[in-house]
């Protein structure tokens, strides 16, 4: 045996000290490999709709419904199954609304029923887990309960009157509402074994904080940084440029109660400054998007202010191509190109008249200089981004959680694109100074992300800052895939022609076998048997656009979670479901609301359609967790090899 082998048979040996104890852990992880994979959940593109993702996250996309048809079948009408499906989705809201005028008999009658019913869709959701992972999710004041609850056998007469002693009792010490919502907790954790949020959590919806929060409470879950992310995270380092999108986008839906109240930043310097510098301006290029629930003073203060900070994002993007000029944006610098005389602007060669001429702190002799008013209300940005503790705890949750891209049991998960050439080859992104692609462009650009938040070297932290506001709008950006960012156009342009952002080639190949198969080995996967799933461009289903390219290797699930997108789509989001049997693809309407859905015991109405269905039931041994018990058995074979040899003593 080699001595740095036996080094590491010796650490092992100290967390099994015997042969017995290295032989047991031998014997169960052997077992694990023959359980069924568990269930992988996946969302992209949430921007903010909090009720709706909360809704399909409490469901598991119809999942529960189906234990529910699996475990009671004609035994309940449908009426009883949709009102046990509601139960468990939302079961405080539920039981305040189905008790609020029972008297007591009644109330214990609707335990006495609620509660097995409950425990045989738990037992149903549990079935593919070991009972040590069970345990491990059960809550604490209720495990033994519930553990012996599930462990009950209803054909066995010898415990009948323990069991039904146990519900009696519950419900005698009125425990049993909290017992009711322990359960339904427990079957939603249960149904879903690992989530994957492929990426945008942020921008456009009211909620990304109230998402943010929940997924920090979440079992098992990864994250792929989208571009609305990605700006985020940037702005709560204090890149201008980010910072300028943000409360901009904020603004533009009627969304600054995010900033405000979900994050405690003062934007009264900003509302202020908009209101005295567009004080007469009409701003008629500013109206919001969508139809926020506004008053008329309300309104009017987010369209300056949205003005405002559109005229600032333009100073400081221009300042930060001049310090960035590998970044290749100079074309993006359109205020000199004003002609404020003529009202009109040039953009690539062509003329274009201004949909909006009042630019009080434009100067036209050096247009992209601040204001001393806007780089005051800028510093203060930046000290209120920077210092709201609630921001930065979110943000590090992305770095814990999240990264740019992630390989999971054979799939390739990333938020918009591998940038690629017009032939199809993989295109090369020019990262201070060093060219990129493919998967090396991926991990060279979360190198500098995470610099930007951890590196000594305060260089490395300023290039990992601006470097994350290029990849929000870079053409090179694996998380923009677009040739521009056209804000200024959108603003500015009514000519829709000088306001396209062409995609990049990647969307081009989605149904080449060749150039998607040239991916996948770049990223060290077997084409024949992967899969991409990203988001990013919202899918048309309204115009027959179909998200499953290439023959089922790519699957892209942007289907408009986002209300302003869902006139585009025509769904309401789309959610992916990996089980150990199928792969299904689910399409969602738009939910009515939360309250709607508790009062009335309203679903989100979902198409299924199967992607692929397993040759042979997947198990956890054809997992990556499968993959890395295999070693660990092998490690605990070596070590108890070494044991019956004598080469390691045995401590026990």
């Amino acid at each position: 045996m080699e001595r740095a082998e036996k080094r590491y048979l010796e650490l092992l040996s100290q967390s099994f000290p015997s042969a017995a104890k290295a032989s047991a852990e031998i014997i169960n992880l052997s077992a694990v490999l023959n359980l069924p994979k568990g269930t992988e959940f996946f969302a992209s593109d949430i921007h903010g709709e909090y009720e709706a993702f909360s809704h399909i996250l409490r469901n598991g996309s119809g999942s529960i419904r189906l234990k529910i048809e699996d475990v009671f079948g004609d035994a309940l009408t449908a009426a009883e199954k949709r009102s046990l499906a509601s139960l468990i989705y939302y079961p405080r809201e539920r039981m305040e609304l189905v008790l609020a005028h029972a008297d007591d008999a009644a109330a214990q009658a609707w335990y006495a029923e609620v509660l097995p019913r409950l425990v045989s869709v738990c037992k149903r959701a549990a079935q593919k887990y070991t009972r040590s992972k069970v345990r491990k999710a059960l809550p604490d004041n209720f495990a033994y309960i519930i553990e012996e609850l599930m462990t009950e056998d209803r054909d066995g007469v010898d415990k009948k009157a323990y069991y039904a002693a146990i519900i009696e009792a519950i419900i005698r010490t009125g425990r049993g509402g909290d017992l009711i919502e322990e359960l339904c907790l427990l079957i939603q954790r249960l149904s879903i074994d690992h989530l994957h949020i492929v990426g945008d959590i942020y921008d456009r919806g009211p909620y990304p904080h109230v998402i943010m929060d929940t997924l920090m409470g979440y079992h098992a879950l990864d994250i792929q940084w989208g571009n609305h992310d990605i700006v985020w995270m940037g702005a709560s380092l204090g890149q201008r440029g980010c910072i300028a999108h943000v409360v901009r986008n904020c603004a533009r839906y009627g969304n600054l109660s995010i900033l405000e109240d979900a994050y405690g930043i003062n934007i009264l310097p900003l509302a202020s400054f908009a209101q005295a510098a567009y004080a007469d301006d009409p701003c008629v290029a500013f109206g919001l998007k969508g139809d926020p629930d506004l008053s008329d003073a309300e309104r009017e203060l987010n369209v300056k202010i949205q003005k405002a900070m559109a005229i600032i994002q333009f100073k400081v993007e221009a300042q930060l191509i001049d310090e960035n000029p590998s970044f290749g944006l100079q074309d993006r610098k359109l205020l000199h190109r004003i002609d404020f005389e003529k009202g009109t602007v040039t953009v690539d060669g062509i003329e274009y008249e201004l949909t909006d001429t009042v630019f009080p702190t434009v100067d036209p002799a050096d247009p992209y200089r601040l204001t001393p008013e806007e780089e005051e209300v800028m510093q203060r940005l930046e000290q209120a981004f920077v210092n709201c503790e609630k921001l930065q705890r979110h943000m590090h949750f992305f770095l814990e959680a999240g990264s740019l891209y992630k390989v999971y049991n054979g799939n390739l998960l990333f938020h918009a694109c591998v940038p690629l050439n017009a032939d199809g080859t993989l295109m090369e992104t020019d990262v201070y100074g060093a060219k990129f692609k493919g998967r090396a462009l991926y991990d060279e650009m979360e190198r500098y992300v995470r610099a930007a938040f951890f590196d000594a070297d305060p260089v490395m932290r300023k290039r990992g800052r601006d470097l994350m506001w290029y990849l929000w709008l870079g053409q090179g950006s694996p998380l923009f895939a677009k040739s521009k960012m056209a804000t200024f156009e959108l603003y500015l342009i009514a000519d829709k022609a000088a306001r396209k952002e062409v995609k990049n080639p990647f969307y081009t190949f989605l149904n080449d076998e060749a150039v998607m198969a040239g991916i996948f080995e770049d990223f060290g996967l077997d084409p024949k048997t992967s899969r991409i799933v990203c988001g990013h461009v919202p899918v048309k289903v309204k115009d027959g656009e179909d998200p499953v390219k290439c023959d089922g290797r790519v699957l892209t699930i942007d289907g408009g979670f986002s209300k302003a997108y869902q006139p585009t789509t025509g769904i309401a989001g789309y959610t992916l479901i990996s089980n150990s049997y199928e792969l299904i693809l689910a399409a969602h309407e738009p939910l009515e609301s939360t309250r709607a859905a508790v009062l009335k015991e309203l679903d989100i109405h979902s198409s299924r359609s199967v992607i692929a269905w397993m040759e042979n039931r997947m198990l956890v041994a054809d997992t990556d967790k499968g993959k890395m018990i295999k070693g660990r058995i092998a490690d605990l074979e070596q070590l108890l090899e070494a044991y019956r040899r004598g080469e390691i003593a045995e401590k026990e």
